[in-house]
């Protein structure tokens, strides 16, 4: 008998059987599909339970699921059965079960959920609504299986998860986009979210800790030149006179050139973080990425200018975002605009993104000599891993410039023959 396919059980189901008729499939062993008289149709697996019983499991019913569907199902039961399990079981067990969906639910109520970072929470929300639940969502947690997490991640990395539309807030819109690190970020949450299902009992244990997530590419554009600065601030200029971008919006990316403050860390900002006196923005532990880890609050230090942007802001209460939003009670929107409008027309490229601000800031004190602990401060990190890529770049850069510099006159002493030559040792 063949492979199950959709044209073999669409030819079967042209037949008439006196008897209960079942077709095997050739690739998954115990996988068949049942043909009765009465013309209905289903997808099955025959095994035997650790106990040595023979027994029938009903996969589901044609039209409900397709040959590959009903056979990807089979293979998981297979190894089910492989690993002492039992598919009936869990079959007879699933009301008492829950899916990813709920444990979903169960965790963004979590207390563990609740202590991170307002930055971070709706950018975990956005993941596990937009791609974690459709992909997998309806999957029993615990038959979750490796293969299925490779699927998931694939699936986000090519975009087959992206959405676009409307969301239920008045002029909102929803946009997943998917790719590698969307993917990563993903797949990092769903882990997140089996780990802490873990520590609560909910669940034994968990395949995700077992998928290698492949190394991820980081964005080291920056601006590396002053001149792309009046680049930028001429283009926010221009699209605030020409009414395109609002000012508080146009503000906040000036805001964050000046300081090399996380986009998030800007656009989140309340007056009551706002020390006048101290020329600074003051945020605690919990409205920062690393006050989890480090308990302290984060400093970032304002200039003259950095001041006259924040005292040109409306005033609000301590509560009120100072760069407020056209409408609604969330923190500014600034992704899309940057991408659609800012990018363009300070013509930078596409590897140029709001983070790159940040970059830019860190390469250009680390070249001006900074040292670790001095970035590791300004930066507001946790790890002084995070903080060594600059000192690195900057180190290679000054090497960079110094080789370029002396190159007319390396070219000039090479010429005339009095180069040094190598020594062949004392």
């Amino acid at each position: 008998m063949p492979k199950l396919s959709k044209r073999l059980i669409d030819v079967t189901r042209t037949q008439v059987f006196e008897t209960r008729t079942v077709l095997w499939d050739t690739d998954v062993k115990g996988f068949g599909f049942l043909c009765l008289p009465s013309g209905a149709a289903s997808y099955i697996f025959d095994y035997r339970n650790a106990n040595g019983q023979k027994r029938r499991a009903t996969i589901g019913k044609l039209g409900a699921l397709t040959p590959d569907q009903a056979r990807a199902i089979a293979e998981g039961w297979s190894a089910l059965v492989r690993a002492g399990g039992d598919p009936l079981a869990v079959k007879q067990g699933a009301r008492e079960a829950f899916t990813l969906n709920d444990l979903f639910d169960r965790y963004l109520a979590s207390a563990r959920f609740a202590a991170k970072a307002d930055s971070a929470r709706p950018l975990d929300i956005g993941r596990i609504d937009h791609h974690l639940r459709p992909l997998v969502g309806s999957v029993f947690a615990e038959a979750l299986t490796l293969e299925q997490i490779r699927k998931a991640f694939a699936a986000i990395r090519d975009g087959q998860s992206q959405k676009h539309q409307k969301s239920d807030k008045p002029r909102g819109f929803i946009r997943a986009r998917g790719g590698a690190t969307a993917a990563r970020d993903c797949i990092i949450v769903l882990r997140t979210c089996l780990n802490w299902a873990v520590s609560e009992g909910l669940l034994k244990e968990h395949p995700a800790n077992g998928f290698k997530l492949p190394p991820q590419a980081h964005r080291e554009a920056f601006l590396d030149d002053p001149a792309h600065y009046v680049r930028l601030f001429a283009a926010l200029a221009q699209l605030e006179e020409e009414r395109r971008i609002r000012p508080a919006v146009a503000d906040a990316f000036r805001m964050m050139a000046l300081t090399g403050a996380r986009p998030a860390e800007i656009t989140r900002c309340q007056w009551k973080h706002i020390d006048l006196r101290a020329s600074a923005i003051v945020l605690p532990p919990d409205k920062h990425k690393a006050g989890k880890a480090t308990g302290r609050n984060r400093i970032i230090p304002l200039t003259e200018d950095g001041l006259a942007i924040v005292t040109r802001q409306p005033p609000g209460t301590p509560d009120d975002y100072v760069f407020r939003p056209s409408k609604g009670d969330g923190p500014l929107s600034y992704a899309t605009i940057w991408r659609e409008k800012v990018r363009p027309a300070a013509d930078f490229p596409e590897g140029i993104v709001p983070y790159s601000l940040r970059h830019s800031v860190a390469s250009w004190m680390a070249l001006d000599g900074a040292q670790a602990a001095q970035l590791m401060a300004a930066l507001g990190h946790s790890q002084m891993s995070t903080t060594q890529k600059y000192i690195h770049f900057a180190g290679a850069a000054r090497a960079e410039l110094a080789e370029r510099a002396a190159a007319p006159a390396a070219a000039g002493l090479r010429a005339v023959g009095k180069g040094r030559e190598p020594s062949s040792g004392s």
